[in-house]
């Protein structure tokens, strides 16, 4: 059986992106999924200096990228704070990177994000589409889920058509795998 890390780009105790991230991960046949909270990962503000000063990565950054090590994919959607990634996940995508440059280590990707406005976190994703590439990551399936509010409840996409693209990238995302 594979074995799938999900997680959003957040440390919201109450994140829309998790809950699309643990949805979207239950859907993958044949895969065991972990759900990862950023919160278990606290690492202090990225600065060289600091690094400097530590003499390398906080732990949890290491652990953090063992669990990416260990997976055979990852399911991430991202939470979009003016327009780009949420400071906890690029902070830890920093910490991260100087660990290992290829960050994503060639491992099947399925890249969502999702906000309660009409554009469902396109901005974020437009941004990690060209940038996650540049660090191993082997994006096979995206998805933007507009309006959370209207489109989720009770822990699963409301809306038929959404539902079915979701599905669409999903097994994408299970054939990489």
């Amino acid at each position: 059986m594979k074995h799938i890390i999900a997680f959003a780009g957040s440390n919201s105790t109450t994140s829309i992106n998790k809950q699309l991230a643990t949805f979207a991960s239950g859907l993958v046949e044949g895969a065991k999924a972990e759900v990862l909270d950023l919160n278990d990962f606290d690492v202090p503000l990225f600065s060289t200096d600091l690094e400097k000063s530590m003499g390398g990565q906080p732990e949890n950054a290491h652990k953090l990228f063992n669990k990416i090590k260990e997976a055979d994919g990852m399911v991430i959607s991202l939470a979009e704070h003016n327009g780009a990634y949420a400071s906890v996940f690029k902070n830890l995508f920093d910490w991260i990177s100087r660990i290992e440059a290829k960050t994503f280590l060639g491992k099947p990707m399925l890249l969502m994000a999702t906000s309660p406005g009409a554009r469902g976190g396109q901005s974020v994703l437009t941004i990690a589409q060209d940038r996650f590439p540049r660090h191993e990551a082997d994006i096979v399936g995206v998805f933007s889920l507009p309006q959370f509010g209207n489109n989720f409840s009770e822990g699963k996409i409301t809306n038929k058509e959404l539902n079915d693209q979701l599905l669409v990238e999903v097994d994408k995302f299970q054939n990489a795998i």
